[in-house]
């Protein structure tokens, strides 16, 4: 892989000037430098003159036709990320109709408002890093920041390019300061060798907390939880014999998504501070989810306060999405909502007592970006805010793009939300990227693997080994179960466990010897999954259908 040149738009009031940057360039407007050192490509520019970025690009050649697989990672932690052919076609919403799309919002929870898809063959695209493939060699293409924007990696398989476009704003530039505009971190080498350079590259270090297991109320109660049914619960999680560790309280117990400071007491009268300290007399940790960047369209605090949230040119709500009510985002430097998070979260974890917390939803702090800052700088700003207000607490990230979340929260998922059935209705997959699938998620667990123990530890989501109430065969849930202990960092049912019979706690105990498993390799072919790793001491692979 070769660095070929940049291309940059710069603009000082006049028209805008296009500068294509091999070495450097100068123009009356800026010097433009492209430097290659070692391991990564830089972009710097020292303006002349006060200048805005327009558009930043950078251009390198990668043979895809010798690549037998390439990756892209995915918008956020729900969009579907899995190695490809180079030729393959990335769809996006094509096949929807606008008006289900605009009803829905369901271009809200994606990059569909603000990236092209081609639907061409070998036009694929991804954010912060990917990588090709040529069996057990990798070449690694990632961003070394996305604090100044966010970097999206576009292919053109036919062309054997490879472009890297930097995010801009409206922002000027001082003359006489030198500025770094991208910085890209190219390797080649094993997996584990390109990815613990980049990752030394970054600075980031290794998380200290350690791989969990647990229960959430989610996937078997949704939002209709109350006190009785999650004690009833915790009861079956402590007499299961399997060493469970947190108890996750999910949505359902606020009156409205966004009302966080209002507990619904028609479920839970004696508030959340009660079921914490019951769940803690049982021996588990208590976790609790929010969303704190969002509210439904229901909600009192939206009522009541309109202005604190995102609009877009036509004054209309940003939308982040179909659920509940429809999903809109809070403005994120809007000093009262900013406010009411902060205090969300210290209400959370200091009057309530949890002190692990499941926050999803985040991209939508980042959906609509501002004319003096750009997406990826917005979602860096908002997850460094997120850890700030919780010193000491332990943070599942859900629903947030990758890169800005790593080192900043303990776990995170990398994947959609598991479902009921293998992959939904022929119909619901002509939707977005991020629907809910637990094929989806499972390909997600696998090739994101990277991450885990690097960034933060891999959430792949629940395993459900219960037959009743959902859809999957034993197979199914047999693969559910075994993927996510081999991938996951974070390994949690929503069953209850007190019920299972024979054949299902003997999974729970083959599962127990597949959370020390180290994965070595993964291949997809013809709708088989082999998984090669190493467990107990010995190493060995299984393969899947999906």
């Amino acid at each position: 892989m070769k660095a070929d040149f940049c291309t940059v738009k710069l603009t000082a009031g006049g028209a805008p000037v296009s500068l294509k940057v091999e070495t450097e360039t100068r123009s009356d407007l800026a010097t433009v430098c492209l430097l290659r050192e070692a391991d990564r490509v830089c972009v710097t520019m020292t303006p002349a003159v006060p200048v805005r970025v327009e558009a930043l690009s950078l251009t390198l050649t990668e043979d895809f036709q010798s690549a037998g697989h390439v990756f892209l990672n995915g918008w956020q932690s729900w969009t579907d990320s899995r190695e490809l052919p180079p030729d393959a076609k990335m769809r996006g919403l094509h096949a929807a109709p606008k008006a289900l799309v605009k009803k829905y919002a369901l271009d809200g929870s994606g990059d569909y408002r603000f990236t092209s898809y081609p639907n061409k063959k070998g036009r694929l695209h991804g954010w912060s890093y990917g990588y090709t493939r040529r069996g057990g060699r990798f070449s690694l293409f990632a961003s070394l920041s996305e604090k100044n924007g966010f970097t999206r990696f576009v292919t053109d398989a036919a062309h054997n390019t490879l472009t890297a476009e930097k995010e801009t704003c409206a922002r000027q530039y001082p003359a006489g300061e030198m500025v770094t505009l991208m910085e890209v971190f190219l390797a080649e080498g094993t997996e584990a060798e390109v990815f613990d350079r980049w990752f030394s590259a970054l600075g980031i270090p290794a998380p200290t907390v350690p791989p969990i297991t647990g229960y959430t109320s989610w996937y078997r109660h949704y939002q209709e939880i109350d006190e009785e049914k999650l004690l009833s619960d915790l009861r079956g999680v402590k007499t299961c014999g399997f060493p469970f560790e947190i108890f996750q309280i999910d949505d359902g117990w606020e009156e409205k998504v966004g009302d966080w400071l209002r507990v619904d007491k028609t479920k839970f009268p004696r508030g959340m501070r009660a079921v914490r300290d019951e769940i803690a007399e049982a021996g588990l940790e208590p976790g609790l989810w929010l969303a704190p960047f969002v509210c439904e369209r229901d909600s009192t605090v939206l009522r009541e306060h309109p202005d604190w949230f995102l609009r877009d040119e036509t004054g209309a709500y940003v939308t982040g999405g179909p659920n509940w009510s429809g999903v809109c985002a809070l403005d994120f430097y809007n000093d009262e909502a900013r406010e009411y998070v902060r205090e969300t979260l210290r209400t959370a974890t200091e009057d309530w007592g949890f002190k692990f917390l499941k926050l999803d939803f985040l991209y939508a702090a980042c959906q609509f970006p501002r004319p003096d800052k750009t997406r990826g700088e917005i979602m860096c700003e908002a997850m460094e805010f997120i850890r700030a207000c919780t010193p000491g607490v332990r943070l599942l990230g859900c629903g947030v793009p990758l890169m800005p979340a790593f080192g900043l929260v303990d776990y995170c998922r990398i994947g959609c939300d598991v479902g009921l059935d293998w992959d939904d209705k022929w119909w619901m997959r002509l939707l977005h990227r991020e629907r809910v699938s637990t094929k989806n998620s499972l390909l997600n667990s696998v090739f994101r693997r990277e991450l885990s123990s690097r960034a933060f530890l891999c959430d792949p989501d629940v395993f459900i080994l219960r037959a009743e109430g959902n859809a999957l065969t034993e197979t199914q849930r047999e693969t559910l179960a075994a993927i996510n202990a081999i991938c996951g960092g974070l390994l949690f049912t929503s069953d209850d466990p007190g019920v299972y019979n024979e054949k299902q706690k003997t999974l729970l105990r083959e599962m127990q010897v597949l959370r020390g498993a180290r994965l070595l390799d993964a291949r997809e072919d013809g709708g088989e999954l082999t998984l090669r790793f190493t467990a107990d001491g010995r190493e060995s692979s299984r393969s899947f259908q999906l």
